[in-house]
């Protein structure tokens, strides 16, 4: 295991230490440290995930082409996880935030078995605290058909307003585009601005480049259209009705109504995958 760096916590008149390991997330957790003169390394401990995972346990050992991608792919959390790698490289903590309900042992061993598997790389950095980038290889790349497939299948036969459990990101849904072709009459850069009630805004950039879609969360001033709205306004226009009228669109109206019917639901479940 990595020599842990620390993050330091203020509590009443004391400084109180805790450890963290390369990928950000405390490696005691529930317990406190007081920072001795010297930082030792900490021993290895019972469950943690080793760098190289082992092999799967449970292959479906059949020689079919669908059968070795499933071998791959097949698993919860992994489709996912390159759903949220298509914009670039995200850090092990930004995944965690996009990706609820996965525990921190799953996100660290799924993100091992992708790497060995040759579907991302890791890159670290030396900086404090420890930061470690993932991104999408080729070979992962090429899965965005499947994950706008599945997205078409969603659409027309799993889809409804949000659930009291779920989360809502909108960015979620704008993750999978990449995987659908590009809406009729859409061309050029659009700016999507989500006005959320719980945090910050949010800003997106889809632009149509070769044939296919792309996102990336940035800001985009020269965009050649912005849309904007609250997060319940975007909610409207992603769900079933695909009600866009809370949104406010500014810049060429023509491209951002031909990337809004795209985004519809209706759309959505006619759309060819890219």
């Amino acid at each position: 295991m990595t020599r842990a760096n620390w993050i330091t916590r203020r509590r009443g008149h004391t400084n109180v230490h805790f450890p963290i390991d390369e990928y950000g997330a405390l490696t005691l957790r529930g317990k406190v440290r007081r920072r001795p003169h010297s930082i030792p390394t900490p021993a290895r401990r019972r469950g943690d995930i080793p760098t190289v995972p082992p092999p799967k346990r449970h292959p479906y050992n059949q020689w079919a082409p669908d059968a070795r991608a499933l071998d791959l792919v097949g698993d919860k959390w992994t489709l996912l996880i390159v759903r949220d790698l298509v914009g670039g490289p995200r850090r092990f903590v930004e995944l965690q935030r996009t990706l609820p309900g996965i525990s921190t042992e799953q996100l660290r061993s799924r993100l091992n078995r992708m790497v060995a598997d040759g579907l991302l790389t890791r890159q670290r950095y030396r900086e404090v605290p420890p930061r470690v980038d993932y991104e999408l290889t080729d070979r992962a790349k090429d899965l965005l058909p499947v994950i706008g497939a599945l997205s078409r299948w969603g659409y027309q036969w799993a889809w409804s307003p949000p659930r009291p459990d779920e989360l809502v990101d909108v960015g979620a849904i704008l993750r999978s585009v990449p995987g659908l072709a590009v809406p009729a009459g859409f061309q050029g850069e659009a700016e999507l601005t989500v006005l959320r009630r719980d945090g910050p805004q949010k800003r997106y950039v889809v632009s149509a480049d070769a044939g296919r879609m792309r996102v990336e969360e940035r800001s985009a001033p020269e965009a050649d259209a912005r849309i904007e709205g609250a997060e319940s306004a975007w909610v409207a226009a992603m769900g079933p009705e695909g009600d866009a009228s809370g949104l406010e669109v500014t810049g060429h109206r023509h491209i951002a109504e031909a990337l809004l019917f795209g985004l519809a639901p209706v759309a959505g479940r006619d759309a060819a995958v890219a």
